[in-house]
């Protein structure tokens, strides 16, 4: 029952995050002022990667088999996350808004507003980097990984904590509005970014390599469903362990614009 109403919620703020990005796409559209088209596609792929996470048949599985709560993580995380925050939604949901509700919603993020301080520090790349890499430490200690699989609401904490926190780390690097701080220079972004993939490498070897098993929930439902609970948490640490690869994509992004930016100098020197 519990479980039927969180998935029913979600399924209303996701079909409601949706609806309104798209009437204020469309509405910036007819004003003039449109963002690029890949900003809405990479918002309706980060609501897809929500829904698959955490509406598909994916989050039943994930109260049997570790490998399958490590995907929902992934997902939320490392696809999700990003994407969503490539959208840059603020300013497209603010305009696919009513007036009141609309300046209800700004109200947190003008420059005098606490929240909008609060977010400042918290999108602060060592906090931010600290703030993702403690969460996802911390929810793979066994017992509480264990309540997580275990009970619903734990659940729904965990996977809110995880999913808050990728925002949080993803912010520094893609900064969507409001913009709350300078552009980092690209070789901190380097850096930032291959510390996690750093983090997410050792705790996915922590998890493949030992052969004993870790979490006891798993353990038990894996001798009541005739798998190997070891082989499950390896391919679930194999599943962190390569997922750190796609901290890389944006390093090669960050790579190209140095390169690109380094020709169109060469260029200008050269008229």
């Amino acid at each position: 029952m519990l479980e039927a109403a969180l998935k029913t919620l979600l399924s209303l703020v996701l079909a409601a995050a949706a609806t309104t990005y798209v009437r204020g796409w469309r509405r910036l559209r007819a004003a003039g002022y449109p963002p690029p088209f890949w900003r809405p596609a990479s918002y309706a792929l980060g609501v897809v990667f929500v829904a698959a996470a955490l509406l598909s048949p994916l989050d039943e599985l994930a109260t049997e088999r570790f490998s399958a709560h490590m995907a929902q993580h992934l997902l939320l995380t490392m696809m999700a996350a990003p994407l969503l925050l490539l959208g840059n939604p603020l300013p497209v949901v603010l305009w696919g808004l009513p007036p009141g509700p609309r300046r209800w919603l700004a109200a947190p993020f003008r420059r005098a507003a606490w929240p909008r301080s609060a977010l400042s520090a918290m999108t602060f790349w060592p906090a931010a980097g600290l703030l993702h890499v403690a969460a996802i430490w911390v929810w793979h200690v066994p017992w509480l990984y264990d309540a997580a699989a275990e009970h619903e609401l734990v659940h729904a904490l965990e996977h809110v904590i995880f999913f808050g926190t990728a925002l949080l780390f993803w912010w520094p690097i893609i900064r969507p509005a409001p913009r709350l701080a300078p552009r980092l220079h690209p070789g901190l972004q380097i850096v930032y970014l291959i510390a996690a993939t750093a983090q997410s490498t050792a705790l996915g070897m922590l998890l493949a390599v030992p052969e004993r098993a870790f979490y006891p929930h798993y353990a038990r439902v894996a001798a009541t469903l005739g798998i190997n609970a070891v082989d499950d948490q390896m391919v679930g640490g194999g599943l962190m362990w390569s997922g750190a690869h796609m901290y890389l994509l944006p390093i090669l992004l960050i790579l190209y614009g140095i390169s690109r930016d380094a020709a169109r100098q060469r260029d200008d020197a050269s008229i």
